[in-house]
């Protein structure tokens, strides 16, 4: 059978495998504080359909209450360890089954494992917070092991802690003209990605939010990054495909072990 993905824009994205969907870091807004959705349509009301919802930090624009409460009734929801205790708004969502996960943790979501892996980020709640939570990714493992990065850098341990895996969605760019500490740049995923042994990519967390009135500042760190990380990809890991997808585009994966 084979796994397709789809790419809702930023970091949302629908993973189905083995009878099972599995959505990423849902971001279903038009608008969130200084940032605006500059390409792309909303994701539609399909696109909240999952058995199992995975965020992988507590930055505003990866748990994002309003949209994780469009969820519908009894969808699983994994969040870092601490997060409820960091984000009290998260206690409103009791039509979810919110489960806290750290490094390490395995759970079974039919016939799917996930497992929660370390990422190299931030992952208080932001721009103010004294508690802390693990910023994780995610290894969703059944026809084929699909590694969610969340956010992050590189980090010394990354092909231990996530590989070996068939299918890598990668954050390649940001939301604004800078990339700060704890993230990956179109060069930075191309060097991840060599070291994970993955068939295939998908490019994510870029080209979808800018903050507003900033649309002529450094506009190529805008709409560059998916092409760059192709381009570096064909030179450092020339073995994996790399699969540029359009918002609301998916692409079916047929994965051989």
């Amino acid at each position: 059978m084979p796994v397709e993905i789809t790419w809702w824009g930023h970091a949302t994205c629908t993973v189905a495998d083995s009878d099972v969907r599995v959505l990423t870091d849902p971001l279903f807004a038009r608008r969130l504080a200084h940032l605006r959705r500059r390409r792309g349509a909303l994701p539609p009301p399909g696109a909240w359909r999952a058995d199992v919802a995975l965020v992988s930090h507590l930055h505003a624009d990866h748990l994002h209450v309003p949209s994780l409460a469009r969820l519908a009734p009894g969808t699983r929801l994994f969040v870092p360890r601490g997060a409820r205790r960091a984000v009290p708004s998260l206690r409103r969502l009791s039509h979810l089954r919110i489960e806290e996960v750290a490094p390490g943790d395995e759970t079974r979501v039919g016939d799917l494992l996930v497992r929660a892996v370390p990422a190299a980020h931030d992952g208080r709640r932001l721009p103010v917070g004294p508690h802390r939570s693990p910023a994780l990714g995610y290894v969703v493992e059944g026809e084929a092991r699909t590694y969610f990065a969340g956010d992050t850098g590189l980090f010394d341990t990354m092909a231990k802690e996530v590989g070996p895996v068939d299918v890598a969605l990668l954050p390649v760019g940001g939301w604004g003209p800078y990339l700060g500490e704890g993230h990956l740049d179109a060069g930075r995923a191309a060097q991840a990605l060599a070291l994970l042994g993955a068939a295939s990519a998908v490019p994510v967390h870029y080209g979808t939010y800018w903050p507003i009135g900033m649309d002529a500042v450094r506009p190529h760190e805008f709409h560059a990054p998916g092409h760059e990380f192709e381009r570096l990809a064909a030179e450092r890991a020339p073995e994996v495909a790399v699969h540029r997808l359009g918002h609301g585009e998916s692409v079916r994966l047929g994965v051989a072990r």
